[in-house]
């Protein structure tokens, strides 16, 4: 073991070093503290997990009997416990969160909780739709569906700053849910889908000194402004373990496996002027790539992947109809945090809807293909090999 250092506390020693660090690992063996400079949690830290279980198991002695089936009993209690007899009312965005959050909150209290599901009109194509038809028929939960998509795109349209686009969704999402909770009567509390990395992004659980890194979350304001409380069942949890609880509580696969969605939606994915035109079409371009990576097989291994709607018009070479660039984007990350860029083993290129009948291809316009490299991508290295790929979609 290395010399103790000036540098680090009384009583500890330097475990191990990097050329970056030169307290990388440092402990101290009578009082059992152990202090490190790297994170043993993401995928990029060779053994990290090893070294993590090492602790928990022979160091601090847990058994490691905790289940998600345990977990469940014990929300569902503290659930019924904060409530009460009280009136619970749940922003559903119809992404995995939001919607385990109901269900666990559904099962505890029952009849007493309403969700309110906001389409903003920025949501993947039949999301609305496919989520209102599996809450109502499949589990009898009381849900009021909202299109209030022409009032969110008309104060979108034009607007291409992405934080005045984000504000101004938030914004709108609070007037209207306010409105359709007034309907109802109103509530004591209110349910979101908090996780985890939202809180330790926004504030630190323990009180501790993390950067701030969200400017909004959820329905940022409305506790307050509606004299709620929060219920948050779901706030010491990673993605991974919302998923098991969602499996747990009967959610079918299809829908427990979804990738990640932004509140905001497609607005952020259009980067410039948002249009009902470009959002169609970004729309219809995210629905066919996601179908492809669903064709060969990859939806389950890739954490997220999606289109953007580049702000570039292509010319010509497509009948009267104009063209656009989309940028197709998938990704893996460890927990919903760390993204880590690999390769994506597609071999043949995706298709153009909605071809212009007298388009001529000319080798200048032929979508550029994600190739498969066998050897660098293995099983446990998905990613994107080239993040500029992109192909074009015609508007016509």
């Amino acid at each position: 073991m290395a010399t103790a250092s000036p540098a680090i506390p009384a009583g500890f020693e330097v475990v191990a070093t990097s050329p970056n660090a030169p307290f990388a690992f440092i402990a101290n063996e009578a009082k059992k503290f152990y202090a490190v400079q790297f994170h043993p949690e993401v995928v990029h830290t060779p053994d990290g997990a090893k070294l993590l279980a090492n602790f928990v198991h022979k160091i601090a002695g847990l058994k490691g009997d905790w289940s998600m089936a345990a977990y469940r009993d014990k929300a569902v209690a503290e659930i019924r416990k904060q409530v009460g007899d009280k009136r619970v009312i749940c922003g559903l965005s119809g992404g995995v969160d939001s919607s385990v959050a109901a269900l666990l909150i559904y099962e505890a209290v029952g009849d007493q909780l309403t969700c309110i599901l906001v389409d903003h009109g920025l949501m993947r194509k039949n999301e609305a739709a496919d989520v209102v038809a599996m809450f109502k028929e499949h589990y009898n939960l009381h849900l009021v569906h909202v299109d209030a998509s022409d009032m969110f795109i008309n104060a979108l349209e034009g607007e291409s700053d992405p934080e005045t686009k984000r504000k101004t969704i938030g914004r709108l999402f609070i007037d209207v849910f306010e409105a359709e909770a007034k309907k109802l009567g109103g509530a004591d509390f209110l349910a979101q889908g908090t996780l985890y990395p939202d809180v330790i992004e926004s504030v630190s659980f323990t009180g501790g000194p993390s950067v701030t890194i969200k400017s909004h979350h959820n329905v940022g304001g409305l506790p307050a402004r509606m004299n709620m409380q929060l219920v948050e069942p779901l706030r010491e949890l990673f993605k991974d373990e919302v998923r098991i609880l969602g499996k747990e509580l009967g959610l079918p696969d299809s829908f427990i496996g979804r990738h990640p969605f932004p509140g905001p939606g497609l607005a952020i994915r259009c980067p410039g002027g948002i249009t009902r035109e470009k959002l169609e079409i970004l729309r219809e371009a995210d629905a066919v790539y996601l179908d492809e990576i669903r064709k060969a097989g990859l939806y389950d291994a890739i954490w997220q992947a999606f289109a953007v709607l580049l702000p570039v018009q292509t010319v010509g070479v497509m009948g009267d109809g104009r063209t656009y660039r989309i940028r197709l984007r998938p990704s893996r990350r460890h927990l919903g945090r760390r993204h880590d860029g690999g390769l994506l083993p597609l071999r043949h290129g995706l298709p153009r809807p909605r071809r212009h009948p007298h388009h001529q291809r000319s080798p200048r316009h032929q979508p550029r293909r994600l190739r498969c490299d066998k050897q660098a991508a293995g099983h446990d290295r998905v990613g994107v090999k080239d993040t500029t790929t992109a192909a074009s979609f015609a508007a016509v």
